[in-house]
């Protein structure tokens, strides 16, 4: 798998990380075993970068805790970039934290320390995509407080917005942001991943594969029973989620022998000058392993050319 850099921390990861969001059970049922094999398919297929979050899973947390245990049994904490966020635990219970202490930052990195069962965050990732200016503070002097102590290695930010990454880098101190991107939302395109070259800030990209539409599996009577896209089943979101089929089959020319669809999604978004790493998920170990193939090759200047017209320009 093709390798890359975090431009400020000089890690090198594979082109192809590991999404943790589905193993934990909010895209649907996944048994442990099998997140488990999921996972060790991952790793073994070259994924260095492993991306969760403290408010992943069913219930929250379990996402934490099956990479935790997995690489601790496995003895395989050393060889991978272990990436978390925090800001939305319990968010859907309807009790977030307000996250008005830097206490609130630093107890929730305790409980994925021990969720995850190591001694260090590689990657601290703030999860609230817009934070206030008196939440930038609190969040900035937390990961301070963590990077003092050792707790965490470097910060990042998801967002999809370019002023609060402006905000958290203002000493230079932000080394990533995470950002949707994909043939299906090409925006940061025009802002944020220019942004993030400039200020040689790593581009994490998630969606990359658009919540599964664009492995080309889906058709007008799909139904979805996951919590995560419920909301494609009636009114507006039922209606975006036809049209962006239609821009699906659009793209279907650039499935050939030795190139899936999903594949090919992939290689555009790394095809960017920006982006860093790609963290499609997985819930199985021959999705996580065909995930993987995407980082050995790239796609055509022809076959880039063609998506880029058929998605917009």
């Amino acid at each position: 798998m093709e390798q890359r850099t975090f431009p400020k921390t000089g890690w090198n990861v594979g082109a192809i990380g590991f999404g943790a969001w589905g193993i934990g059970g909010q895209w649907g049922p996944v048994a442990r075993d099998q997140a488990e094999q999921t996972l060790l398919a991952a790793l073994d297929a070259g994924m260095t970068f492993l991306d969760t979050a403290d408010a992943y899973g069913d219930p929250p947390g379990l996402s934490e805790e099956i990479l935790g245990e997995v690489l601790h049994r496995e003895r395989r904490r050393d060889q991978v970039i272990l990436a978390t966020k925090v800001g939305n635990f319990a968010r859907r219970t309807g009790h977030p934290l307000p996250f008005t202490d830097p206490l609130h930052v630093e107890l929730c990195c305790d409980a994925s320390l021990h969720r995850l069962r190591t001694d260090r965050i590689d990657l601290y990732q703030c999860h609230i995509g817009a934070p206030s200016p008196a939440q930038t503070e609190v969040f900035l002097e937390g990961f301070d407080r963590l990077l003092a102590k050792g707790k965490i290695r470097a910060l990042a930010l998801s967002t999809h917005l370019v002023g609060p990454c402006e905000a958290f880098n203002r000493d230079g101190r932000l080394a990533a942001v995470q950002l949707d991107y994909s043939l299906l939302h090409r925006a940061p395109e025009n802002d944020l991943l220019p942004w993030c070259r400039e200020h040689q800030v790593a581009a994490i990209i998630r969606g990359p594969l658009a919540k599964g539409l664009l492995a080309g599996k889906f058709g007008p009577d799909t139904r979805f029973t996951d919590s995560v896209r419920a909301g494609w089943n009636e009114g507006a979101g039922r209606d975006q989620f036809l049209k962006r089929l239609e821009t699906v089959d659009a793209l279907r020319f650039l499935e050939r022998p030795g190139q899936t669809l999903a594949q090919a999604a992939l290689r555009f978004v790394l095809a960017h000058p920006a982006v860093t790493v790609a963290i499609p998920g997985a819930k199985s170990p021959d999705q996580a392993r065909a995930n993987a193939e995407a980082g050995d090759a790239s796609l055509t200047a022809e076959e880039l050319d063609q998506a880029r017209k058929a998605t917009g320009g």
